[in-house]
């Protein structure tokens, strides 16, 4: 049945996938703890609420999709909302990764007796910022300039140079992952050791797990862009992934800057 609308706003029609994508959450979620307990069948049930997760995001993904493309239900006053719903979604991010700061300088600026009242704590090897660390932030900056390249391309109509840096940004991404995880299995230091080691892979691991959800983001766009959805005029779907981006970036900055540099030259005492 054809509608009529008299406004410039999307009324969405019902979805299963609210409802189904939360069961699928809960069922993630509950095999994880069960995994994690020993519990048997927790992998069995970890892996369903995975794929299950998964399989719903993609299909949910494609409604949206539709409805953007295809349909026109994207209004210039819903891109508008999408717009505060960013910018809103990508505050609620900082204050996210707020409290883990908040955590990491509570206990670095008063280190108490039991760690040695010393930051890092007594018998904690920080990582050098000058090795790794330094790598990865070349990395993670690099490509918050090819994907601004992306959109200078796409502002200019210039397919083969857009489609190369989000190669080329996809291609950092995947190298700045993959030199954490080779960070991490190299550690010195584990997440239980002390108030440290749980702030630093809860503020990096976090960080790195932003890092998979932006190159999945991109990913998205890059196979978007290709099927003509994106437009010079019309291209929030990619907007959105350089805010998002450009946002996992200033937060590597700060954990550089804080966890790496001067935690390791402890400037806090």
């Amino acid at each position: 049945m054809k509608k009529n609308h008299t406004h410039n706003f999307h009324l969405v029609d019902p979805s299963p996938w609210p409802l189904m994508a939360s069961i699928g959450a809960l069922t993630l979620t509950t095999g994880g703890v069960m995994y994690m307990h020993y519990f048997d069948f927790g992998v069995e049930i970890l892996e369903l609420g995975l794929l299950s997760v998964i399989f719903i995001l993609i299909l949910w993904w494609r409604d949206v999709v539709r409805e953007a493309t295809f349909q026109g239900h994207h209004t210039p006053e819903v891109q508008k909302g999408l717009r505060y719903g960013m910018i809103l979604f990508i505050v609620s991010e900082v204050m996210f990764f707020v409290a883990f700061f908040w955590a990491y300088f509570h206990a670095g600026l008063a280190p108490t007796v039991e760690i040695g009242s010393i930051w890092p704590p007594k018998g904690i090897q920080a990582f050098s910022p000058f090795e790794v660390p330094l790598l990865n932030t070349a990395i993670l900056l690099l490509s918050g300039a090819t994907i601004t390249v992306a959109h200078y391309a796409i502002l200019s109509n210039d397919r083969k140079r857009t489609i190369k840096a989000f190669i080329v940004t996809l291609f950092l991404a995947i190298i700045f992952t993959a030199v954490q995880a080779y960070e991490y299995f190299g550690a010195p230091f584990s997440i239980s050791d002390s108030i440290y080691g749980s702030t630093f892979f809860m503020a990096t691991g976090f960080h790195g797990f932003h890092v998979i959800i932006g190159t999945v983001f991109i990913t998205v766009c890059l196979f978007r862009f290709i099927n003509h959805h994106f437009t010079r005029e019309n291209h929030f779907g990619f907007e959105a992934a350089a805010w998002y981006w450009h946002f996992v970036d200033v937060v590597w900055l700060f954990l550089y800057v804080s966890i790496y540099f001067a935690g390791y030259y402890n400037f806090f005492l």
